[in-house]
């Protein structure tokens, strides 16, 4: 597989790992220092190239309920936020988990409760690796530490997610997001090669494979 160095910030990075991966659909709300995940998805147009859907939702809440959907038809789902934003999300989460539905969750954190800064923080240590919502579940997190790591931690939250039938969070903060530092890409996963269906398709109650 090509590689090529290119110079970029963490939160674009995010977007284009995003189509390489060959993610479906990705739902999102601008709040910063996310914004521009979405921003460069919608620049990049995926729909034309890979047949990825980008919509912005009407809030976070309704974000992560459209990544529900999705997921829950065996698609690659992913979605973007910031501390308070992933706080809104926690009621969605908790179904996806409690459901063993495999998606991808990036929260790019503040430093510090709802109207922080964007220096480095561990304001959402917990939430995101304890259980947030109701709790009685755990999500799988990535702590990238470079612009490099947020790119290439899409693809192994990916392998996890549908290994392990989970929703998997990309725990990054706004100085990663917003920095620029050098980093390998990968070429893009066309829309006829991948096909329309997941890797590994998540398994029914019953443990026979679901037909999206």
């Amino acid at each position: 597989m090509a590689r090529e160095l290119q110079l970029m910030k963490g939160n674009e990075a995010i977007a284009r790992a995003m189509i390489a991966s060959g993610t479906d659909g990705y739902f999102g709300y601008p709040i910063t220092p996310q914004s521009e995940v979405m921003e460069t998805l919608m620049a990049e147009k995926p729909w034309e190239t890979t047949g990825m859907t980008v919509l912005q939702a009407e809030s976070e809440v309704a974000s992560i309920n459209m990544v529900y959907g999705g997921a829950a038809t065996g698609k690659k789902v992913a979605t973007s936020s910031s501390s308070p934003g992933i706080s809104l999300m926690q009621e969605g989460l908790t179904y996806l988990a409690g459901a063993e539905i495999p998606c991808l969750v990036v929260n790019v954190m503040r430093g510090g409760p709802g109207l922080g800064t964007i220096q480095p923080s561990q304001s959402d240590y917990f939430q995101s690796t304890k259980g947030g919502g109701h709790g009685d579940y755990q999500l799988y997190t990535l702590a990238p530490a470079s612009v490099q790591e947020m790119y290439d931690f899409v693809f192994d939250a990916w392998d996890i997610a549908f290994k392990y039938r989970n929703p998997v969070l990309i725990l990054s903060d706004g100085a990663i997001g917003q920095c620029m530092e050098k980093l390998y890409t990968r070429d893009y996963v066309p829309l006829l090669d991948r096909g329309r269906a997941p890797r590994q398709r998540p398994l029914g109650h019953l443990g026979q494979a679901c037909h999206p």
